[in-house]
C-alpha cells in the first residue's frame, strides 16, 4: 500500500510552520497523536504503579503497553525491552555493567562507522579496566564497513563489539547479520547502534543477530527516550548496581528511579502511529513491517530524485555511497563551507544542518576533520515540494 503522504502530514501540526524539515535523523517532528498521549497520561489521574486503584492502574498500563508495542515494533521479547533516557545513557549504562568482568587481556571492538555515543562508553570501559580496543574502518571513497578488519579485530579475547546498523552520518548500513556470526563464532557479544536504523527499517532483533539492540523513539516520530532489547536470559546474567529496595527483576532492574509514563504512553502512541500506515491485514507487528515497506519506497522515490539533480550541480561531494543506506545524504562542497549552505537554507526555511553529529571518528576518516558536512535526512512526512524547494535552493545558492 504507498504511503498517503498528504494524509501523514495532516498529523503534524509543526508542519504548519512551512518549514521544510530534513533534519529527521537528529529527531523527526511529532504527529498530534503522540502529544495526546503523553497529555492525557500526564493529566492523568496518576501515581506510582500499583494494581489497587485507578491511578496506580494507569502507571502500570502505561509500563506494559510501552514494553507490548516495542517488542512488537523490535520483534522481541516484552521482558527484555528495557526504558531509558537517551541511546547514550543505556550505552554507558550497559558498558559499565558488562565491564565489570573485564581485565587486561581482554578486548572490544569499536568502528569509525559509528556515532560516538556506541564508541567512547566502550573504549572509556576498556581503559578502567585495562582491556584493549580495537578499531575497525571504513573505506571513505565507498563509505562500506571493511569486513576483513572485523574478522581480523576478533579472538578468543574478545569480549563485546558495538557496531552501528546504520550510520547516522552518511546512512551506510553494515551486514549486521553475517558480523553477528563472526562474533558469536568467537564467543564475544554484539552491541548494535540502532538508532539511526529503526527510523527507516522494519527492526528484526533475531533476524539481526544483536545481543542488545538499542534505538531511540524521537527519531521516528515518538518523544524523547530510548529502548534498548535483550534477551531475558541475557539480562538476568548481568547484575547493575541498584538501591536495596528496589526489584531484582528485568527488565525493570535496569530502569532507575520512577518512570515516565507519559513518556512511554507517547512512545507507544509512536508505534501505533507508524503501524497505522501499515493498513489493517494482521497484527501491529505485521503492521509495522508492512508501513515499513511503503515508507521505504517512498523515501526512496524521494532520495532518487534529490540524488540525481545533486549529480548536476558545481561542486558537491556525495558522501553516501554505500550499496546499502538509509535515505540519508551526507555532503561537502568544493568551493564552500558546508555550514554556510546550511545557513542560506535556513534563510529559505529549510532545515538541513551542518556537523559531525557525533560521528566524529567518521567526519575524520572522510576527511573532513571534526566539522563534518551537511546532512540531508529524508522521513515519512518529507513531501516532493519539500525536495524541489531543496534542489532549488542549492541551485540558486551554489550558481551565485
Amino acid at each position: 500500500m504507498p504511503l498517503d503522504v498528504h494524509r501523514l502530514r495532516a498529523h503534524f501540526p509543526s508542519l504548519a510552520s512551512g518549514i521544510a524539515h530534513f533534519d529527521g535523523p537528529g529527531g523527526t517532528q511529532t504527529p498530534d497523536v503522540v502529544g495526546h498521549a503523553i497529555a492525557a497520561t500526564l493529566t492523568g489521574p496518576l501515581s506510582n504503579r500499583g494494581r489497587s486503584v485507578l491511578p496506580e492502574q494507569n502507571a502500570d498500563y502505561a509500563v506494559a503497553e510501552f514494553r507490548g508495542a516495542f517488542a512488537d515494533f523490535l520483534n522481541a521479547d516484552t521482558r527484555g525491552i528495557v526504558y531509558g533516557r537517551s541511546a547514550t545513557q543505556l550505552t554507558y549504562d550497559f558498558s559499565r555493567h558488562l565491564s565489570r568482568s573485564w581485565g587486561p587481556g581482554d578486548e572490544v571492538v569499536v568502528t569509525r562507522l559509528d556515532h560516538d555515543s556506541n564508541v567512547r562508553p566502550w573504549v572509556q570501559a576498556a581503559e578502567r579496566q585495562g582491556a584493549a580496543v580495537r578499531w575497525v574502518g571504513f573505506d571513505p571513497e565507498t563509505a562500506e564497513l571493511n569486513l576483513d578488519e572485523v574478522k581480523q579485530s576478533l579472538s578468543g579475547r574478545t569480549r563485546i563489539v558495538a557496531l552501528t546498523a546504520a550510520s547516522n552520518f552518511v546512512g551506510t548500513m553494515p551486514d549486521v547479520p553475517e558480523i553477528a556470526q563472526l562474533v558469536h563464532d568467537a564467543g564475544a557479544l554484539l552491541y548494535v547502534d540502532g538508532v539511526h536504523y529503526a527510523a527507516h527499517e522494519a527492526v528484526d532483533v533475531l533476524a539481526l543477530g544483536a545481543d542488545f539492540f538499542v534505538c531511540s523513539p524521537y527519531k521516528f516520530l515518538g518523544p524523547h527516550c530510548a529502548v534498548l532489547a535483550a534477551s531475558p536470559e541475557l539480562l538476568e546474567s548481568i547484575e547493575p548496581d541498584k538501591l536495596l529496595p528496589s526489584t531484582n527483576a528485568v527488565p525493570e532492574r535496569f530502569e532507575f528511579g520512577t518512570l515516565p509514563y507519559e513518556i512511554m504512553a507517547g512512545a507507544t502512541a509512536a508505534v501505533d502511529f507508524i503501524a497505522s500506515l501499515g493498513g489493517t491485514e494482521g497484527g501491529r507487528r505485521e503492521q509495522i513491517v508492512s508501513a515499513f515497506a511503503a515508507i521505504d519506497a517512498h523515501e526512496e522515490a524521494l532520495q532518487e530524485k534529490l540524488e540525481s539533480a545533486l549529480a548536476g550541480l558545481p561542486g558537491v561531494v556525495l558522501h553516501s555511497r554505500a550499496a546499502a543506506r538509509t535515505s540519508t545524504l551526507l555532503l561537502s562542497f568544493n568551493n564552500h563551507r558546508a555550514v554556510d549552505v546550511s545557513k542560506f537554507l535556513a534563510g529559505q526555511n529549510i532545515l538541513a544542518p551542518a556537523s559531525n553529529f557525533y560521528a566524529i571518528e567518521a567526519s575524520r576518516t572522510l576527511g573532513l576533520d571534526d566539522d563534518g558536512g551537511l546532512r540531508i535526512g529524508l522521513a515519512p512526512y518529507t513531501s516532493d515540494d519539500d525536495v524541489q524547494r531543496l534542489i532549488d535552493a542549492l541551485t540558486e545558492f551554489l550558481e551565485v
